[in-house]
């Protein structure tokens, strides 16, 4: 069978160790929202949190990538202390429980990375690259651990209002290489970049970033894809997110097929097949 070859990129240190990319990375889900659009509701205990930690790593994930804030289309604000009492009990559980594991805070805010940091977690991933708080690159950078930098216009509560682009895939090149600009200056090594799909992109949109997402590569880093389960694939297929793994596969192929180091995934067992498959 041909192997796919993901684009070179450069290594990550994360948790004192080297990532490298010969071989995509399965980043695993774990939200401990009441409201995310999938799971929702499903681990927003300490006990519940950690099993499916267990289950995620069980099957194959990398990473865990940890969400106490729904960033879902039209999702409501909270305050920044409550993000943090639902995302550090389960962080500090977790890092007891599983010390070898690599943990990421999905957050925008910049007190809840450095709170998450300072609990165990050793990747930030911002859903905002660095639009929502001033202060993130910066506490990055004081850190020194791998940042997420990831495209999206507004906030969750406005961002499918900003759609306008003259091309997708330009405008979000020019974006995340401003934003690799910055972090540089500011001394941060270590940087992942993500098209942010379904964040202020119309359905189309999507796709067209989806075809073209190797056009990223010229930037010279990891590329991260999550699309599990989003609107791009449900509404498209005239279905719901619990009825979106078929398609988050065929498009998670499209991906690798692209080059993608990285696939932020819900089924992490059906991810890892398909990543075996191609490597």
């Amino acid at each position: 069978m041909k192997k796919f070859q993901t684009a070179t990129a450069p290594s990550i240190h994360v948790g004192g160790k080297l990532m490298t990319f010969e071989k995509p990375v399965i980043m695993g889900i774990l939200n401990v929202t009441p409201d995310s659009f999938f799971d929702g509701g499903d681990n927003t205990t300490v006990e519940k949190a950690l099993e499916k930690a267990s289950s995620l790593l069980t099957a194959g994930a990398q990473i865990l990538d940890i969400g106490a804030y729904s960033s879902r289309p039209g999702a409501p604000l909270i305050s920044s202390q409550e993000e943090m009492d639902r995302a550090l009990p389960p962080i500090l559980a977790i890092r007891n429980a599983f010390p070898e594991a690599i943990l990421s805070i999905d957050t925008f805010r910049a007190d809840v990375a450095a709170e998450a940091i300072d609990a165990g977690v050793h990747i930030v991933n911002d859903v905002s690259g660095g639009t929502l708080d001033e202060e993130m690159f910066a506490t990055v950078a004081k850190y020194q651990v791998p940042y997420i930098l990831m495209h999206m216009r507004g906030t969750p509560e406005t961002m499918q209002g900003q759609t306008e682009y003259t091309d997708i895939v330009t405008d979000v090149a020019t974006f995340l290489g401003q934003g690799i600009a910055r972090l540089r200056d500011l001394g941060v090594k270590d940087i992942i970049l993500d098209p942010g799909f379904g964040f202020a992109k119309t359905i189309d949109q999507n796709y067209e970033l989806l075809y073209r997402v190797d056009e990223l590569h010229y930037l010279g880093l990891p590329i991260l894809g999550g699309i599990s389960r989003k609107s791009m694939i449900y509404k498209k297929l005239g279905t719901t997110a619990q009825e979106a793994l078929n398609g988050t596969t065929a498009l998670n192929t499209l991906l690798l097929e692209r080059g993608v180091q990285i696939l932020r995934v819900h089924d992490v067992a059906e991810a890892k097949q398909l990543v075996d498959l191609f490597y």
